[in-house]
């Protein structure tokens, strides 16, 4: 199960790049809430897999911000579409 979960913290690494990419190259500020939700996915992911002492509001907090951040990429994805 291991695996499988640095697999995917490594995708998540990727989408981030990603969306940097669409936000340097393509001019897009969808790519910055794209790379802000996965890069907190990644934070998030690694503070569970390294079971660090990060407060589980604060972890909880920046889940919620990144959800959020999600929200209204589609929201603007469905708007320009």
């Amino acid at each position: 199960m291991l695996g499988i979960h640095a697999i995917s913290i490594a995708a998540e690494v990727f989408i981030v790049l990603i969306g940097l990419a669409i936000l340097l190259f393509k001019k897009k500020a969808i790519g910055l809430g794209i790379a802000l939700t996965y890069g907190i996915y990644v934070f998030y992911d690694i503070a569970k897999y390294t079971h660090s002492n990060i407060s589980q509001c604060f972890l909880y907090g920046l889940f919620f911000i990144a959800t959020l951040s999600m929200l209204l990429v589609v929201i603007r994805l469905y708007k320009t579409s």
